[in-house]
């Protein structure tokens, strides 16, 4: 039936899920009320709650492979208006100087920004951002927002994804614009990249230090995805996030690429259309590129596919051997292992870029934080319904609803790591998160 836009949906998980606690009436009960109470304080596991976030998934019928679904989004719907107002952030650390701008969604506005190029985002004055970095005690929660590759807030993918909560009207929202993204500036030679964790790291102990009684959660698409992922693992036990959910994810970015290359569609298409995106990038900033790093320009500006953009910059950038090393030491699969929060991976199985062989089911059977939708059709960040509205919005907005208004918040808290990892008998310790390039100081 699914020629008939009906996607089968699978879930992919540990034998037994965490358990999350229940919000409850915080009144004294008395002893008529307290089963109701004991009910409403009972522990519900996660993967119940992330099969009562998922909705049936009936996508358009015209769009019936991951092919059609992702091409759909060359037809350049508009999307829903999204409003922001933009600061630019200096990094904290001298190992990743540079700076990166971070949007926030605001009320609707009718200001202009001949600094920013894109609609509706303006600039907040020092006015505005001094009463925002001022702080409050209010207790909103408040989402984080990595997008995809050379995307930015504008992003019609994430602005779809955006607009339920903006209309619930009960979230803060912000957007983390990779550096030289959005139509910003690059100021160092610290470029962002697949494993790019810094930034957001920044921006979430800025919002736990500035909204102390905001719960925190995060949102990432495609390689911001993956992004987020390895920074839900890298702080493991220590991570300041409440829950996550990531979308369209590739994962293993080496499997990827190596699949892509090996087809026309995914070769001429695909790998062509990100590395011109990334090329038209690289021309925009070709100056500050010029003036920050050692990159060969030349080439750059000239490059067609994706891997070899990569390997024309990241390599020389971190001092990677070949694209490929790069690509295994950024990937996310390993990192599923070490999130220690709530965590939703949404994915079509049909995605032509984010494909299947790269999905690390075996990870999530693994890790009772973590719940793999699986999908059997959708594309890459699309899912697009009969109307052009997008299925995947559903069960973001369900399941990150359910945990920031349904649950007790304050119980939950990153689960412990767990004591061995590996042979005690023959002494073996396994450490997923553990890279093959690292800072001189760092020791992940």
């Amino acid at each position: 039936m699914e020629w008939l836009g009906h996607s089968n949906i699978d879930f992919t998980h540990a034998p037994t899920t965490r358990t999350i606690k229940s919000r409850g009436d915080t009144q004294v009960a008395t002893d008529s009320s307290q089963k109701s109470l004991d009910e409403a304080h009972q522990d519900v596991d996660l993967l119940t709650i992330v099969k009562n976030a998922t909705p049936p998934c009936q996508l358009n019928p015209l769009l019936f492979n991951g092919h059609v679904q992702t091409m759909w989004t060359a037809t350049k719907p508009h999307g829903p208006p999204v409003y922001y107002r933009r600061r630019i952030f200096t990094a904290d650390s001298k190992e990743y100087e540079g700076t990166f701008a971070v949007d926030f969604v605001v009320p609707p506005h009718d200001d202009e920004d001949d600094s920013i190029s894109f609609p509706r985002t303006v600039n907040f004055t020092e006015e505005q951002w001094k009463a925002v970095d001022a702080g409050s005690n209010d207790e909103k929660p408040m989402m984080v927002i990595l997008h995809g590759l050379s995307g930015g807030s504008h992003e019609v993918y994430l602005r779809h994804c955006i607009q339920p909560f903006i209309e619930q009207g009960n979230w803060e929202i912000c957007v983390i614009n990779a550096r030289g993204c959005a139509g910003t500036k690059i100021t160092s030679g610290v470029l962002y990249n697949a494993r790019a964790t810094w930034d957001v790291r920044q921006v979430v102990k800025w919002v736990r230090k500035t909204f102390p009684n905001r719960p925190v959660f995060g949102l990432g698409f495609s390689l911001g995805a993956n992004m987020l992922t390895n920074y839900c693992g890298e702080e493991g036990p220590n991570c300041e996030l409440k829950a996550a959910v990531v979308c369209s994810n590739p994962f293993n970015l080496e499997i990827s690429s190596k699949i892509l290359q090996k087809t026309w569609i995914g070769k001429e298409v695909y790998l062509r259309v990100m590395g011109g995106s990334m090329r038209a990038l690289a021309q925009n900033h070709k100056d500050d590129l010029a003036k920050n790093t050692n990159l060969d320009m030349e080439k750059l500006v000239s490059v067609k596919y994706l891997h070899e953009f990569d390997e024309l910059v990241q390599c020389p950038s971190w001092g990677y051997p070949t694209v490929y090393s790069y690509y295994r030491d950024a990937s996310s699969t390993d990192a599923v292992l070490s999130i220690r929060i709530p965590f939703l991976a949404v994915h079509a199985v049909d995605d032509p870029i984010a494909v299947k062989e790269a999905i690390p089911y075996e990870e999530f059977r693994q890790n009772p934080d973590t719940i793999l939708l699986t999908t059997s059709m959708g594309g890459h960040l699309c899912w697009f319904e009969s109307g052009g509205s997008r299925w995947y919005t559903k069960p973001v907005y369900n399941f990150l609803n359910h945990i920031a208004f349904e649950t007790d918040l304050e119980s939950i808290k990153p689960s412990k790591d767990p004591e061995t990892t590996g042979n005690n008998d023959r002494g073996t310790r396994y450490v997923p998160m553990r890279r093959n390039l690292f800072m001189q100081h760092d020791t992940t």
